[in-house]
Parts: C-alpha cells; sequence; structure tokens
C-alpha cells in the first residue's frame, strides 16, 4: 500500500498528471486534423478517432522535445517529483543532437504515460464512486450504467463496491508502475552524455586553472616579500645597537616592500573580481620594465645583466619572467641570505633566456614554512609558455635556468 499510495507515489502521480496536461496542446492540434478528415466527427465524440489523434499529438510532443532548453526544464521536474538521484541527471540545455534525441525519447512518453494515466484518474473515479453506491442507492440501478450487463444482475450489484474499489487499486497501480519507469528511465535518457562530461571536465579543468593562477601569483607576490622583510629585519635586529643607520635604511625598506606587496595583492585579488565582474578593468600586474625596483628592494647583493630589447617581448611572457625571476630571489633569500646572486637575461630572436645563481654558504637560510611549491610554480609558469625552468644545487651554488619560447603561450 505505501508503494501505492505513499508519497513518493503520490508525487509521481502528480508528475503524470503533469505529463497529461503538457500533452493537451498537441491534443488540439492533432484533433483539428481529424476533425478535417472525419466529416466533422470531433475527437471527443469517437473512441477510436481519440486514439488517432492521441497517435498524430505524440510525434508534435517528440518535436518539441528536441528544443535545447526543454532538457533543463524536464530535468527541473523530474527531480522534484520523481525521486531521482539529482546527480544522475544532466544540467544546461542538450547541446548534442544525441542529447536531443535522448530528451525527446524521454519527454514523448512522459506525456503519453501522462496522457493515459490522467484520462484514467478523470474517468475512473467517478465511476467507482457509482459502484460503491450501486447497493445502498436503489435509484442509481436505473442509470445508463445499469439497465444492462453485470450491473442489473443482483450479483452484479452486491459486487459492484469491491469491483470499484479493485479499479482505484488499479490506477493506482498503474500509476506507480508509470512513475517507476519514468523515474528508471531519467538518468538514461536525461542524465549527461559524453559530450556532457567532456564540457564539464573542461570546466573543472579551467576554474583549477584559474585557481592554480591565483596560487602562483598570491605564492610568489606575498612569498618573496615575506622572504624578504623577514631577511631585512633580521640584519636590522643585529645591529640595532651599533649601526642605527642601517637600521633606519632596512626599515625604509619594510616599508617600500610591503606597500609594494600591497598593490600586488590587490592586483591578484583583482582576477578574482573579474571572475564577478566581466566589465571589471583588468589588473595589472608587473613585468620585466619593474624588475630594477625589485632588486633595489630585496636587500640581496644582485649582480643584473640583460642582453637585448626586453621591450619587445609579449606583455605575457614579461610578466611571467618577472614572476620567475622574483621566486629566484625568494629562493636565494633561503638558500644563501645575503650571499651575491647573479642574474642574467638574455632576450634573443625567439626565446627569452633567465641564469640566476647564488652561493649556497653564507648567512643563515631563511626558513620559511611551506616552502618548495614556488619551485613547481616556475616550472608551471614555464610549462604553460612552452618553455621550462628548473632550479637546483649545481657546482656548489643554486642555480635557477629558464627558457620561455617568445610568442609560445598557450
Amino acid at each position: 500500500m505505501r508503494a501505492l499510495l505513499g508519497a513518493r507515489a503520490r508525487h509521481r502521480w502528480i508528475h503524470l498528471v503533469i505529463g497529461g496536461a503538457l500533452l493537451m496542446p498537441y491534443f488540439l492540434v492533432g484533433s483539428v486534423v481529424v476533425g478535417g478528415t472525419a466529416h466533422g466527427a470531433g475527437s471527443f465524440d469517437s473512441f477510436p478517432l481519440a486514439l488517432v489523434t492521441f497517435a498524430l499529438a505524440l510525434p508534435l510532443a517528440a518535436v518539441s522535445g528536441l528544443v535545447p532548453i526543454a532538457r533543463p526544464l524536464l530535468v527541473l521536474g523530474v527531480r522534484a517529483l520523481c525521486g531521482v538521484d539529482p546527480v544522475a541527471l544532466a544540467d544546461g540545455p542538450a547541446r548534442s543532437w544525441d542529447a536531443r534525441l535522448r530528451t525527446s525519447a524521454w519527454y514523448t512518453l512522459h506525456v503519453a504515460l501522462g496522457g493515459i494515466l490522467s484520462g484514467a484518474s478523470l474517468v475512473l473515479p467517478p465511476f467507482t464512486v457509482f459502484l460503491i453506491a450501486l447497493p445502498v442507492f436503489p435509484g442509481l440501478r436505473h442509470s445508463v450504467y445499469s439497465t444492462g450487463g453485470p450491473l442489473a444482475t443482483d450479483w452484479g450489484i452486491a459486487l459492484a463496491p469491491a469491483a470499484g474499489i479493485a479499479m482505484l487499486l488499479a490506477l493506482a497501480a498503474c500509476s506507480a508502475a508509470a512513475g517507476a519507469l519514468l523515474a528508471r528511465l531519467a538518468p538514461l535518457l536525461l542524465g549527461p552524455t559524453p559530450v556532457d562530461r567532456l564540457a564539464a571536465a573542461e570546466q573543472r579543468a579551467a576554474e583549477l586553472a584559474v585557481r592554480n593562477r591565483l596560487a602562483r601569483e598570491l605564492h610568489d607576490s606575498v612569498g618573496h616579500a615575506l622572504s624578504a622583510v623577514t631577511l631585512q629585519a633580521s640584519a636590522a635586529r643585529r645591529v640595532l645597537d651599533s649601526n642605527p643607520e642601517f637600521v633606519r635604511e632596512a626599515l625604509a625598506a619594510i616599508e617600500e616592500t610591503t606597500r609594494r606587496t600591497v598593490d600586488e595583492l590587490d592586483s591578484v585579488l583583482g582576477l578574482l573580481r573579474q571572475d564577478d565582474d566581466p566589465d571589471a578593468p583588468d589588473p595589472t600586474t608587473p613585468d620585466l620594465a619593474a624588475l630594477e625596483g625589485l632588486l633595489a628592494r630585496t636587500g640581496l647583493d644582485v649582480g643584473y645583466a640583460l642582453e637585448g630589447d626586453a621591450s619587445r617581448l609579449p606583455e605575457l611572457v614579461s610578466r611571467e619572467a618577472y614572476r620567475i625571476v622574483q621566486e629566484g630571489l625568494s629562493n636565494a633569500l633561503r638558500h644563501g641570505a645575503s650571499s651575491p646572486v647573479t642574474l642574467q637575461v638574455a632576450v634573443r630572436e625567439r626565446e627569452l633566456t633567465i641564469t640566476m645563481e647564488n652561493s649556497l654558504s653564507g648567512a643563515e637560510p631563511v626558513v620559511r614554512p611551506g616552502g618548495g611549491r614556488g619551485l613547481r610554480g616556475m616550472a608551471e609558469r614555464a610549462a604553460l609558455l612552452g618553455g621550462q625552468a628548473s632550479a637546483g644545487p649545481h657546482d656548489g651554488a643554486w642555480r635557477l635556468s629558464a627558457r620561455l619560447p617568445i610568442g609560445g603561450a598557450r
């Protein structure tokens, strides 16, 4: 009884009734066609003509089910009333013909079963009431239903209530079976197709790429600033009593570093604002033109040599090269502290090369929790441009090498 009359069965019956209501416009169009070819006879006057009209209405429903927007509307009803796992159903319009044909098949089945069950739900309950009341009200025995056949006999009148109840149970069973069939077929016909799964995977990959980009930007800008500030603060603490002038310079450098880092942080957060507001202005990010300022603020003794014209570099290459150098300086702070650093940037015809070295001996390295992500991010930056980057010990020094094709971004 719960399967026939429970909450899920009632919801699925409502879903079938909605299918019957959706069938009516197609049925009316079919009745016009049938009425024009049956010499004025209407579809509601003859059961055979009603069947013909019903058969004409289904292809019309199938055609309308091919509209891409039909799938999300149908999925909405299935999720609300059919008790189907929402994850098993597709989101968004049906883009491919495979998805459209599946949606059309499910919609046609929905309106067909809904039309039959809706008609039965309109006809059987009143007749059932008549059968149950027939033994109690003798006046009903002279109606059009009881002037002939079994209902005109005593045994027919006695069994009429049982027959009425059986009809109601049969209607409930048919409704439950039809609802269960639609619920079983919904994941197959309204579920994601291979094209939908591929599109979802591409969207997740794009979202992950944006997250990785934000993580790299935050790590390189904020991480470098923290390493530089830590080094300068540590040096200032050691000479606080003996060299006040150096302490003032270190504090000024810390102030300048933090101010510029806040600007860069706001720029990185601008990438998030772009996702929420497409009309937001493009965030400004530093490139190789700002490299000398970065070297001046880092607190390291850097020997910088530039070969070629950096102004002819594409904006993306110049920006990513700046971040790679910034991460290299952060590593120099961690692995060599105040030891001298050599930096060579060469702009050639087809590629940009970056080479940075610093001694592994010297002052105590600056240890910052969470290290290691910067090197991986540096390699990812180079790979996205079609190049390569590596960093590690080399002949007693820490060497960073990067090669970025000019115009090779993808």
